[in-house]
């Protein structure tokens, strides 16, 4: 049981690596907080989101494809080993689609996949972006009127410190309530959907600490450059993208929703020295996620069952 948990884990600590730099990006590159004080508030609130609120999104989870014990492990490791491949080379992925691509992909092979439930998944994920972008414009207006008439310099960075703190802390907690399925979901109705909600968050928060300098460069500077305060908005229009999925019970893609909230906060600063090209690589790398996904999982259920059955004979 141990053995087969261990894939879970590694993608936890994948997916917290990758997903907390989506969630700080803006906010550390624009100087507002530190790397590692950063890193600290999203471990302690991606736990306690994923402790409070993670229980939704493995039911809707469960529901993509039935799962054995070597399934499950199989459908975590591809996850896992398909968002480092991508996240090495400084991509924002898609944890959720890589997960979802894992268990279709082995739920092809038993011919149990329940395409409804990937339908409606699909769907939030296409709506992800566009709802981030669509709030990042609308509340960068609204509290970007608000703001500039705030006299004091000093009073606008104490108010954008505290903002980065509070903000953030509340990404991180959508990340773990939202994203913890996608870790330990397929084990929910092995070993009990509270130890499951346990091991997912616990491995989450220990990737957040090491979260990616690399991912968090991208997303803070190469899709378009964005100043302290609207970084902020951009990291409340993920926020609350997210939180809203999460409560849905649909496990979405932090990335997907920093970048569109990106994307939409740049519009109505009325920016245009979007970087199209990191833009084109960003979707690309959304599209093949799952695919790559499907193929790993696929490839290591034909290996380790093939193996299994020598061993057994």
């Amino acid at each position: 049981m141990i053995l087969a948990l261990l894939p879970a884990v590694f993608f936890g600590w994948t997916l917290g690596r990758n997903d907390a730099a989506n969630i700080y990006g803006t906010t550390v590159t624009s100087g507002i907080l530190r790397y590692r004080s950063a890193a600290l508030i999203s471990a302690l609130a991606v736990l306690i989101g994923a402790i409070i609120g993670g229980a939704g999104g493995m039911q809707t989870l469960s529901k993509l494809s039935s799962h054995t014990l070597l399934s499950a492990s199989v459908n975590a490791a591809a996850a896992g080993i398909s968002v480092l491949l991508l996240n090495r080379i400084g991509l924002p992925v898609s944890s959720s689609q890589a997960v979802v691509g894992s268990v279709v992909g082995i739920g092809l092979i038993s011919g149990s996949v329940d395409w409804l439930a990937v339908l409606k998944i699909v769907a939030c994920w296409l709506t992800t972006p566009l709802g981030a972008a669509i709030a990042g414009y609308i509340l960068y207006r609204f509290f970007g009127f608000w703001f500039r008439k705030i006299p004091s310099i000093l009073a606008q960075d104490i108010i954008l410190k505290s903002s980065a703190i509070i903000i953030g802390g509340l990404g991180s907690f959508a990340l773990g309530a939202n994203n913890v399925a996608n870790v330990t979901g397929s084990f929910a109705e092995i070993i009990g959907v509270d130890k499951a909600v346990l091991i997912g968050g616990l491995s989450i928060s220990a990737g957040a600490i090491m979260f990616s300098r690399r991912v968090m460069y991208t997303i803070g500077t190469k899709i378009v450059a964005l100043e302290s305060f609207a970084s902020i908005i951009a990291l409340l229009a993920q926020s609350l993208t997210v939180l809203i999925y999460a409560f849905i019970g649909v496990p979405v893609s932090v990335s997907q929703a920093i970048v569109g909230a990106v994307i939409g906060v740049g519009m109505a600063r009325g920016s245009k020295n979007f970087d199209s090209r990191m833009t084109r690589r960003i979707v690309y790398g959304w599209v093949l996620t799952p695919i790559i996904s499907g193929v790993i999982s696929i490839v290591l259920y034909f290996s380790l069952s093939s193996v299994l059955s020598v061993l057994g004979k």
